[in-house]
């Protein structure tokens, strides 16, 4: 009976997770597909090209909501652990990386991922990503090795905080979730940012 539950909510939690709010919104306020803008990403950051600073957090927020909303509530009902937690936590990032609503081609997971760790560890572990991300991306140019980096961090913060075998399995997906989304851009030649470059030469 608990296995059934623990996969009917994963399940539920996927689909939650799937839904392409970026898109909708695209649809709804600008008639448009957001997809056709920047690397044709289904996210906020193309939402954001497509239709501003406002259109992106709305999208962005709605991702991030998506899937902090459906694992913090089976959290406070259910007393998952192990594989089920696993499964539950995990489920609406891959709902979001490989939506059924867009053939499976979904976004790259990163307010999801905030999301899911939100709702897992409160605010320690989507701080601590947020502050090695903004590091990385200050310093270089590949946005791929800014989410890495970020992934790299929460790791280091449950590891630190003795999270348990589950929360770290869930990290280590997740993250190759989200590398596998950013694939083609660790192809690109990683450069320091001009600021840092300057600083270095003249050291």
């Amino acid at each position: 009976m608990f296995v059934m539950t623990a996969a009917a909510i994963a399940l539920a939690a996927f689909f939650c997770g799937a839904i392409p709010f970026s898109v909708i919104l695209g649809r709804l306020f600008l008639h448009d597909d957001i997809r056709r803008y920047g690397d044709g990403n289904p996210g906020g950051g193309n939402a954001w090209r497509a239709g501003g600073p406002a259109l992106g957090l709305a999208a962005i927020f709605l991702d991030l909501g998506k899937a902090f909303a459906p694992v913090s509530l089976a959290l406070a009902y259910f007393d998952f652990q192990g594989a089920a937690l696993v499964v539950v936590g995990l489920a609406p990032v891959i709902g979001h990386a490989f939506s059924p609503f867009l053939g499976f081609r979904g976004g790259k997971a990163i307010a999801s991922t905030y999301g899911i760790w939100l709702a897992l560890t409160g605010l320690g572990g989507p701080l601590a990503m947020a502050v090695a991300s903004g590091f990385f991306y200050l310093l270089q140019t590949v946005d791929a090795w800014t989410v890495v980096m970020g992934m790299a961090a929460l790791l280091a913060y449950l590891l630190l905080t003795d999270a348990g075998a589950a929360l770290l399995l869930v990290c280590l997906l997740n993250a190759l979730v989200v590398a596998y989304k950013h694939s083609r851009e660790f192809k690109g030649v990683i450069e320091l940012r001009p600021g840092f470059a300057s600083i270095l030469r003249r050291k």
